[in-house]
């Protein structure tokens, strides 16, 4: 079964760097398996696909965008990633708040340069277990491009199957969002709560 979604490679350049990172996650259920983090992943897919040739505003599709993100992506876990060694020292307001801002950030990053690429297509190729998660494999197919690696890590670690990762030929979201926000983080001489509002303004 194919899962096609718009996407370029030159897009995810401008939001992904380079870089990588290693997610504690505890074992996953036995009750998830490689056909659930599939069937997950192609769902995404799906509803990405449906979303960028829906016709609609921009700023209504990336309303959607960060429904998607709701749905489909652990938000608290990469948010928590994202955050790093400040987590630990942030209030739970402060997290909370953080969440749902960095939600809204992430979806409209993304869903930005997934909307602005059209006539490429993903294919789910496989899925694996690995120790404490799935991975699900894809391939990403361009107009007049080599086709490249793109790989979903799901979990059930929130108590339903989500995705908590994006690696695109080895470049690791995870590692480049904590990269991003800390930087940001440090131009605000470490003050979460002015991290919150300026992330509720890009």
């Amino acid at each position: 079964m194919r899962n096609d979604v718009s996407l370029s490679r030159r897009g995810f350049g401008v939001v992904i760097a380079a870089g990588a990172v290693t997610l504690a996650m505890p074992r996953f259920a036995l009750a998830l398996t490689v056909d659930d983090a599939r069937a997950l992943v192609g769902r995404t897919i799906d509803t990405l696909n449906s979303i960028i040739n829906s016709g609609k505003s921009e700023s209504a599709m990336l309303g959607d965008f960060e429904k998607l993100f709701a749905r489909f992506a652990d938000v608290p876990v990469i948010a928590r990633s994202a955050l790093g060694v400040a987590a630990k020292s942030a209030t739970k307001g402060q997290l909370s708040a953080f969440t749902k801002a960095f939600q809204r950030y992430i979806s409209r990053k993304y869903g930005r340069r997934f909307r602005e690429f059209a006539g490429g297509r993903i294919e789910v190729t496989d899925a694996k277990p690995l120790k404490s998660y799935f991975e699900v494999i894809s391939v990403a197919y361009l107009p007049g491009e080599t086709p490249f690696d793109l790989r979903w890590h799901v979990s059930d670690k929130s108590g339903k199957d989500l995705f908590f990762n994006l690696i695109i030929e080895g470049v690791n979201m995870l590692a480049s969002e904590r990269a991003e926000i800390g930087a940001l983080l440090d131009k605000r001489k470490g003050n979460i709560d002015q991290l919150i509002e300026d992330l509720k303004s890009i």
